[in-house]
């Protein structure tokens, strides 16, 4: 998902039966359409990752290509 300026990409990184965790990467848009620069890394529960998806959603994040 992007702001325009920033992007926020979701990826699992352990999916079992008693937890699911996904790592969130930030990072910002580079000219020239040159792969988006990392700028913070992050491990998540699933549910922290939907509150944090509903959250950029609402206050004006797009859904985009990875």
């Amino acid at each position: 998902m992007s702001s325009g300026r920033q992007v926020l990409y979701f990826k699992p990184c352990r999916y079992d039966r008693w937890s699911q965790a996904l790592e969130v990467s930030l990072g910002e848009v580079m000219p020239g359409g040159e792969p988006p620069l990392l700028k913070h890394r992050r491990k998540l529960m699933r549910d922290e990752a939907i509150k944090l998806w509903a959250k950029k959603r609402r206050s004006g994040w797009q859904v985009c290509t990875p």
